[in-house]
């Protein structure tokens, strides 16, 4: 790694990424955004003055996990083996390593620190000037709501999500995204949507809002945001004398283990945690190789849905 990398790929002359990174960039007045890019480009690419970092042993990878991180370990795992990539998990720390997939627990938008040696790539989270891989969250939220639509539904249920059109607590940076998604072909196809906020997406919370709801309302379907959301409402259903999906359909989101399990199966939308983990190693190993951001920075997976017998068209002769 040299300092004409860092240059490079910070869109800079020489002269200037090495005043910048000599701290003579105040000085000499090169911009505040010049500076911010290239010392980031150089913490990316594992640049340090003086000479190229120090090389591991054997070309490897780290893998740190946030309390609550998917499990994409498989994929990661055979992705970096594919590549000719030892990987090592660890909590924090550790052998130094070429490069680091980072894994979050939830769409955080902080940057990882001491993250050092090599380039970071971020895994279900997103930060400024650090390539990432996220689910598609809006395109499954449009693949839902399509289930849905050509199955005939014209009145659906959020479970998740309040009744106004971005309903969904502040810090809900994957609920927003999957409602934007729902709402947008919702809406273009006259659906009537209502809603549900929960505290949290459990199955505790999907078996209240849903046993609430059913009270007074019984819409087509149940658009539940979250897979154990989806438990807890076909557990009210069922309590309500409702069948699903005669009485009303239940779709959810995660592809939860269980979603196959239960009885009707769960239909659901969500991306490959296998899939996820591969495009991380491909983004971190095409930086290692080329020593350039990628274009674009956040890298995007988008869902499947999960066709099963929890959807089905609306009973005509029902509520």
């Amino acid at each position: 790694m040299t300092l004409a990398d860092v240059a490079a790929a910070s869109g800079v002359s020489v002269t200037t990424a090495s005043l910048v990174l000599t701290g003579r960039a105040r000085e000499l007045r090169i911009s505040e955004a010049a500076e911010q890019r290239v010392r980031s480009t150089a913490h990316l690419l594992g640049y340090r003055r003086g000479g190229p970092p120090a090389r591991p042993r054997a070309r490897t990878i780290g893998l740190v996990l946030e309390p609550g991180a998917p499990d994409v370990v498989r994929g990661v795992a055979e992705a970096a083996s594919w590549r000719g990539f030892s990987l090592l998990v660890m909590g924090s720390g550790g052998e130094p390593v070429n490069g680091v997939v980072h894994v979050a627990g939830t769409r955080t938008t902080t940057a990882p620190r001491g993250l050092r040696p090599g380039p970071v790539v971020l895994l279900n989270s997103t930060a400024a000037a650090v390539p990432s891989v996220v689910p598609d969250e809006v395109r499954g939220g449009r693949a839902a709501a399509r289930v849905l639509v050509e199955a005939g539904h014209r009145h659906v249920h959020l479970v998740g999500a309040g009744p106004g059109r971005f309903d969904v607590p502040p810090d809900g940076i994957t609920a927003l995204e999957r409602l934007i998604g729902l709402r947008d072909v919702f809406d273009a196809a006259g659906v009537a949507v209502s809603g549900s906020r929960c505290p949290e997406w459990t199955p505790e919370a999907g078996y209240d809002a849903t046993r609430a709801l059913v009270r007074h309302c019984r819409p087509t379907a149940l658009v539940c945001l979250d897979d154990r959301l989806a438990f807890g409402a076909q557990q009210a259903l069922t309590e309500a004398g409702l069948s699903t999906p005669r009485d009303v359909s239940v779709l959810g989101f995660g592809d939860d283990p269980a979603a196959s399990w239960m009885r009707p199966q769960l239909t659901t939308v969500a991306v490959s945690r296998h899939e996820l983990g591969a495009r991380a190693v491909a983004v971190l190993t095409s930086l290692l190789d080329t020593h350039v951001l990628p274009a674009p920075l956040v890298h995007r997976v988008p869902p499947r849905v999960r066709l099963r017998a929890s959807v089905a068209p609306p009973n005509r002769c029902g509520g």
